[in-house]
């Protein structure tokens, strides 16, 4: 008989145990013989004060593996709980962009305690980083590079690099830069032409001349176009005068990217605040939801308002009730399809702000088409249930006029809103929701006040 798989033997219990144990050798075992996905899920059912508990024992180095895998609330609940000097241990594994957002999601003072016991170079980077925007380029940058002076010979780089082989070999190595007396950046030297040059060549002799760069404060839309444009690995970051504090790799943007995809999806589906999962504390969950929901109430109020205004057409064809939350809910399903996509599109940098005609026009084909198919069929059923041809085409048109205009204002509202400066991922399901309730109420009663004379069954005699 074969042994259960670790994931389905409970394996967060048999780390609590451990834990209770402080058995660090079975702890680390354990930990290492649990494939990725297994660590998160076991991790996530621990408490904070348990998954630090488990970091401790872990050691610094298995421990930054770990919160590098770790969702950014957990870790930092994790290291929030540990002693100042165990979660610096852990600290100076990680790299200084990991670092700056860990720290910078905890209170200014557990930061500062943390900071407090690090080395003072790896202070000095995180409070550097942490003086940038999370979402601009100093916010995403790494401030592991070698950066070496102009006067430098191509011997005295190398020579450099192998006496420091530990503290270089974390670093991703492909480029050095070449700096000036001021630390402004001068060129940019490929590793390989390096190694191949004479000894006596100097590295201004070498170095590809102003190379391009970004600045710190350059916003993520601006970091994004530009690694559209150009094949780079990785990009020097710049501040006034040129000098250079860092270098923005191609991962960490297309991490960025997919962050940001994310979190836009969560805001559309009323997940106000960010992050959430369900081991965070149930008073902060309900307050994030409700501060979407309460809105949408409000919308949904001034939607209704269209029925009111239309109860004599309702009351003489009741068979309409039926047909308008259907109406309402497939135009809505439509709609946010739209609005995933322009979210999505917006987020990975494929679509611009600007670019209103190119997406309704393919918005509206979609539209069309699925209005067209959609209609028909509800036309077919109203039609078979009441043996009404009219009441068919009454809803048939309403479901693909309202389709068309669904998908017109899920694909432009998020751009709109880019453009205006607001989140689109927050306020595009409300607005979208209010639209399309109005024009469905409105297209399905209007249409049928005018074939009210076929819709209302006859008056006995």
């Amino acid at each position: 008989m074969t042994e259960p798989r670790l994931s389905e033997s409970k394996p967060w219990l048999r780390l609590r145990e451990l834990a209770q144990a402080s058995d660090a050798p079975g702890l680390r075992h354990l930990v290492d013989a649990l494939d990725e996905s297994d660590r998160i899920h076991s991790f996530a059912r621990l408490t904070p004060e348990e998954r630090s508990r488990v970091l401790e024992l872990l050691g610094p180095e298995r421990a930054a593996d770990v919160i590098g895998e770790l969702p950014g609330s957990h870790a930092a609940e994790a290291i929030e709980e540990l002693p100042p000097v165990a979660a610096a241990e852990i600290l100076e594994e990680l790299v200084s962009d990991e670092r700056a957002d860990l720290l910078g999601r905890l209170d200014s003072g557990d930061a500062e305690a943390i900071l407090a016991e690090s080395t003072p170079e790896t202070a000095d980077s995180v409070r550097a980083l942490l003086r940038y925007p999370p979402e601009s380029a100093g916010g995403l940058m790494i401030t592991e590079y070698v950066a070496v002076p102009e006067i430098a010979t191509a011997q005295e780089v190398v020579g450099e690099l192998r006496e420091n082989v530990e503290r270089y070999a974390s670093y991703i190595v492909q480029y050095v830069y070449v700096v000036g007396p001021r630390g402004e950046l001068r060129g940019v030297l490929p590793l390989r032409d390096l190694l191949l040059a004479r000894g006596d060549r100097s590295v201004a002799s070498l170095m590809i001349r102003a190379p391009a760069s970004i600045r710190a404060s350059a916003p993520r839309d601006e970091v994004f176009e530009l690694f559209d444009r150009h094949a780079f690995v990785g990009i020097p970051v710049t501040e006034v005068g040129d000098r250079l504090v860092g270098v923005l790799l191609r991962e960490d943007v297309d991490r960025s990217r997919v962050g940001r995809a994310e979190a836009a999806e969560l805001k559309a589906r009323g997940i106000v605040g960010g992050e959430e999962l369900r081991s965070m504390p149930i008073l902060l969950r309900s307050r994030r939801r409700l501060s979407w929901l309460s809105i949408n109430i409000a919308l949904n109020v001034v939607a209704a308002s269209v029925i009111a205004l239309y109860q004599e057409t309702l009351q003489a064809a009741i068979a309409l009730a039926v047909f308008l939350p259907i109406i309402s809910d497939m135009s809505g399903c439509s709609g946010n399809q739209a609005v995933a996509v322009s979210l999505r599109e917006l987020a990975l940098g494929v679509t611009r702000p600007h670019e209103l005609w190119r997406v309704w026009i393919k918005e509206a084909w979609v539209g069309c088409m699925n209005g067209l198919a959609l209609g028909l069929l509800i036309a077919g059923v109203a039609w078979l249930w009441k043996g009404n041809l009219a009441l068919g085409l009454v809803v048939g048109v309403a479901l693909a006029l309202n389709t068309l205009v669904a998908v017109s204002i899920g694909g432009l509202v998020p751009l709109v809103l880019r453009r205006l400066g607001h989140d689109p991922a927050l306020a595009s399901g409300p607005i979208l929701t209010t639209i399309t309730d109005m024009c469905g109420f409105f297209l399905v009663l209007s249409l049928a006040s005018v074939s009210i004379a076929r819709l209302a069954p006859p008056v006995a005699g």
